[in-house]
């Protein structure tokens, strides 16, 4: 019996907000859905120019089927008071491809490293309350080269496996896009592997 791929994870549909109030302190914490490194650092780059006043700008992510990549950024809090206590929500809620900035604005009163723990969990958890939870399902994208002859058995396949289909080009030669998840590609290569050229893209 081959082992069972885990392939659905969980992630959030949308950009959501929250806030925690300490002594004049305001932590305003934004959550947001995505895929790779490069679009956190666009997110992280645009709050700071909104949110230019602000004291700090902290965060954490967690990205991929697997959730391990991974980073949390304390932006001049005490270590270990902002972004691990904002990677700590996200993982009580097992989410993955999702990126949570908190930007605090000083109200003048420190908080000690117990209050800043407490004010940057409370925060996050404030805006993952406020998102809509979703399934993701990891999978490969790919290309299918084949000969006009090849083409019902083919679209056999994508249509028992309920596989997309997008970017159809059929002539002599045949092309399209599909994208399958991870725990069927054994099944998906089987049973075209034979009738077609496979390109991972």
């Amino acid at each position: 019996m081959d082992p069972v791929i885990k392939d659905a994870y969980k992630s959030i549909a949308a950009r959501s907000e929250g806030l925690f109030k300490d002594n004049g302190s305001r932590f305003i914490a934004f959550a947001f859905p995505v895929e790779t490194p490069d679009q956190v650092k666009d997110i992280v780059d645009s709050l700071k120019k909104e949110y230019h006043d602000a004291r700090h700008h902290c965060y954490a992510y967690r990205l991929g089927y697997l959730g391990d990549t991974f980073r949390a950024n304390d932006d001049g809090e005490p270590s270990g008071s902002a972004g691990r206590p904002i990677l700590g929500q996200i993982d009580s809620l097992g989410l993955s491809d999702i990126l949570v900035v908190v930007v605090r604005y000083f109200g003048g009163i420190k908080l000690g490293i117990p209050g800043l723990i407490r004010a940057y969990k409370t925060s996050t958890a404030d805006a993952l309350a406020a998102a809509t939870v979703i399934e993701k399902v990891a999978g490969k994208n790919f290309r299918l080269d084949f000969d006009y002859m090849a083409m019902n058995a083919v679209m056999k396949v994508l249509k028992d496996m309920g596989l997309p289909q997008e970017g159809q080009d059929f002539g002599a030669t045949c092309s399209l896009r599909t994208r399958v998840r991870l725990a069927a590609l054994q099944d998906f290569q089987d049973r075209l592997g034979a009738v077609c050229r496979i390109t991972e893209i």
